[in-house]
């Protein structure tokens, strides 16, 4: 493991077999009757004391996402206290999984359908947010009476270690949550889907890698949820409160250093106010402090490795050849560690090929629009769909667009979505299924219709 802040080695960790990963599917296959049949409240006091324990050591959880992944301290705190969030959430959400009972409508037998646990399930989380996708996994499979596999990103895979030992002090039995580290993905991922005691993959990550598992999932009809990648626009109109879109745009595009699939990546400004836009968001964005990210200081800290940097510099070297303008930035300072300085890029054109990929890193390029028709087209105009974000002060626009929007998530006025409460996912390629809120809990559960009579 790498401190990308340093380009040090931090420390090293167990690299697990695909012998280690059908262990922990047999541990997690064995625990799974006597979880499944515990009590809901049972489980929810389980989930309910992790939450304790997450904000009891909040502080050294989010210290720890600094060193292994870079991110600025104030956002790993941020991040701690939204990941133990999920299991106060799913300890409420764990005794209220209801059913339905009603007569056929031919009168012949009562319809009950109950809800029971898909069964063992294999959790694959990314390195961005190493809590926060841990927890709204593990959280609502628990609370359903799921056992899990937890396949961290190797690049993180202390906080889900961390994690699981809080939840092991908040008595969660043995076998119920496992973690399997390892460096070849791949292979042990491929292996536990192909047991057949495997019955649910969640994972959150790229689209490539979320085609490949899906195809893998298929072999053996595998129940998925995919939570992928993301291309979210960013459009602002001309009678937006422009103080206000800055500020949404700084939250929407440099949390995380925007290495985040909520990130805004493209940014659709109307003519009538980019100049204003520009100026002021690109003097609040040559303000930010990068550095290391356990400097409390620290706006911004170093991308996750080398071959992120890269991209992200290939990208906005390509925004340039494309016609854009470079405002602020642009460059990696000369420093060790994976830096970028954050950057705007004005006036790309509608068809730059950075405005088809997913950045992952603090650029925002922006386009000029005057149309409301092609800023809603442009929008469009990816195979991705997770989040789109709104900037208007007319109520009625602002909601027929973000209808118009093809995105599972809309910030109408806001520069941040995500809730425990709320449902989580996109549409098109951008991935399957919801995360939070009670739809999030559901992922977990089969349907179950009993006919009967009496």
């Amino acid at each position: 493991m790498i401190d990308p802040a340093t380009e040090d080695q931090l420390t090293a960790v167990a690299d697990g077999t695909t012998e280690d990963a059908l262990s922990a599917v047999g541990a997690a296959a064995g625990a799974l009757a006597g979880w499944a049949g515990t009590p809901p409240r049972q489980r929810a006091e389980c989930l309910r004391r992790t939450f304790e324990l997450m904000t009891e050591h909040a502080d050294s959880l989010a210290r720890l996402m600094v060193a292994e992944n870079g991110k600025a301290l104030r956002d790993a705190k941020a991040e701690a206290t939204y990941a133990a969030e999920f299991f106060r959430w799913y300890a409420e959400e764990a005794v209220r999984m209801e059913g339905v009972l009603m007569q056929a409508p031919s009168g012949a037998n009562k319809i009950l359908v109950m809800r029971q646990p898909v069964g063992v399930s294999v959790l694959v989380t990314p390195w961005n947010f190493p809590a926060a996708m841990a927890t709204r996994k593990i959280g609502p499979a628990l609370a359903a009476g799921c056992t899990v596999v937890l396949k961290p990103a190797s690049e993180t895979p202390l906080t889900a270690l961390a994690i699981a030992s809080l939840m092991a002090q908040a008595g969660v039995p043995d076998g119920v949550v496992n973690v399997l580290t390892s460096s070849k993905s791949g292979a042990v991922v491929s292996a536990m889907l192909h047991d057949p005691r495997v019955r649910k993959l969640s994972f959150t990550g790229s689209t490539e890698v979320g085609r490949i598992l899906l195809r893998e999932a298929a072999d053996t009809v595998v129940n998925t949820s995919m939570e992928l990648g993301g291309n979210a626009p960013f459009i602002i109109f001309e009678d937006a409160d422009i103080d206000a879109a800055v500020e949404g745009a700084l939250v929407a595009k440099m949390r995380n250093g925007g290495e985040a699939c909520t990130a805004a990546n493209r940014f659709y400004v109307h003519e009538a106010v980019a100049d204003e836009f520009g100026r002021k968001f690109a003097a609040r964005i040559d303000a930010m402090v990068v550095g290391p990210g356990i400097d409390a200081a620290t706006d911004v800290g170093p991308l996750v490795n080398e071959s992120t940097r890269t991209k992200v510099a290939e990208l906005v070297d390509s925004a340039a050849a494309d016609g854009g303008k470079v405002v602020t930035g642009g460059r990696a300072p000369d420093r060790r560690g994976y830096f970028y300085q954050p950057t705007v890029i004005d006036q790309v054109p509608p068809d730059a090929v950075i405005l088809g990929t997913e950045i992952f890193g603090p650029v925002a390029p922006v386009v000029r629009f005057t149309a409301e028709a092609d800023a809603v087209a442009w929008a469009n105009d990816t195979e991705f769909g997770l989040v789109s974000y709104v900037y208007t002060g007319d109520l009625s626009r602002g909601l027929r667009v973000s209808e118009a929007l093809e995105a599972g998530m809309v910030g109408l006025n806001r520069g941040i979505v995500s809730d425990p409460a709320a449902p989580f996912g996109g549409v098109k390629q951008s991935g399957i299924g919801r995360e939070g809120a009670h739809d999030g809990l559901l992922e977990f559960t089969e349907t179950k219709y009993i006919a009967t009579d009496w």
